[in-house]
């Protein structure tokens, strides 16, 4: 897995300096920006990171480069920094998922704190993410009958009760059952219902 990357967007050149120098002591990786928009013209990395993010910034504000991060399915962990107390952007990026919003200047200490969980956070979430997009694309090796038959599985029913309510033998209902299970590699109803859990989905509602 590539190394994680904290990456620094002030328009303040010496604090960025300051910032920047202040992550590699640290022993981590950083590269810095001028401007959100530099940060968004940049090569997009593929593994972990964080954000440290700048409130006032001139054409795009620290907010406004969130609230554009976070129109993608997946925004990195943001941690923002304020020369003011400003209480309603602090909670309106929190809302949005940052996760810190400290004042100028910043303790050290805290930032760095900040900076690792933010990191750790990171590295939970793309993990998360890998194994939904696996258990979707399981899910898309369903014909349309097993994912039927899965659908009724999910809620409990026996493959009798199934069977009734599709108009199939029980039978049938067995044989996609078991190629549904082995399919989506689980084997149990339990694991089934965890499994669409993980992935944030239902395959459907029974009977559509």
């Amino acid at each position: 897995m590539n190394e994680p990357i904290v990456f620094i967007i002030d328009d303040d050149a010496s604090a960025r300096r300051g910032l920047t120098r202040l992550v590699r002591a640290a022993g981590m990786n950083a590269e810095s920006f001028g401007s959100a928009r530099d940060f968004l013209a940049s090569e997009r990395r593929g593994g972990p990171g964080c954000i440290v993010l700048d409130v006032s910034m001139p054409e795009m504000t620290g907010p406004e480069l969130q609230e554009e991060l976070c129109k993608d399915d997946y925004c990195m962990p943001i941690i923002f920094l304020s020369a003011y107390g400003d209480v309603p952007t602090a909670a309106q990026t929190l809302k949005m998922g940052a996760v810190d919003f400290l004042t100028k200047p910043v303790d050290r200490d805290d930032l760095l704190l900040a900076i690792r969980l933010s990191l750790d956070r990171d590295v939970e979430n793309r993990a998360q993410l890998t194994e939904r997009d696996s258990i979707k694309e399981r899910i898309k090796k369903l014909t349309s009958r097993e994912r039927e038959v899965m659908t009724w599985v999910i809620t409990g029913m026996l493959n009798k009760q199934i069977a009734a309510e599709m108009g199939i033998s029980e039978e049938t209902v067995k044989i996609h059952r078991g190629r549904g299970m082995q399919k989506l590699e689980v084997d149990s109803v339990a694991g089934l219902v965890r499994l669409c859990e993980k992935a944030g989905i239902a395959l459907a509602e029974p009977g559509r």
